[in-house]
């Protein structure tokens, strides 16, 4: 799985925490994390998956408790193992922060 970056942003749009695996000017950060948020808010939760063409990556996301957390990884990949990726990376802020 080759991650290009990771995200995590609540409802308004707001960087909580962010991971860049790759060389991105300060701008194109911004865009980027713009863009992203755009996309996956805007997206109906109950009849729409979670994986989204982006550029010429795929965006796997899923909303916990008022936060996004999106990966954008390249289209090759396997979306099932990044979901399942995703979700054990919040259950262990989950334990680590004693939730």
């Amino acid at each position: 799985m080759r991650i290009r970056f990771i995200l995590v942003q609540n409802r308004q749009g707001k960087t909580r925490l962010e991971k860049w695996y790759g060389n991105y000017s300060e701008q194109e950060r911004n865009k980027l994390k713009a863009e992203v948020h755009r996309t996956v808010a805007s997206r109906d939760q109950k009849h729409q998956s979670n994986f989204v063409e982006f550029h010429n990556h795929r965006i796997i996301y899923r909303r916990y408790a008022g936060l996004f957390f999106c990966f954008c990884v390249d289209t090759n990949d396997n979306e099932l193992a990044c979901l399942e990726a995703i979700h054990l990376f919040v259950e262990i802020l989950d334990s680590y922060h004693g939730n």
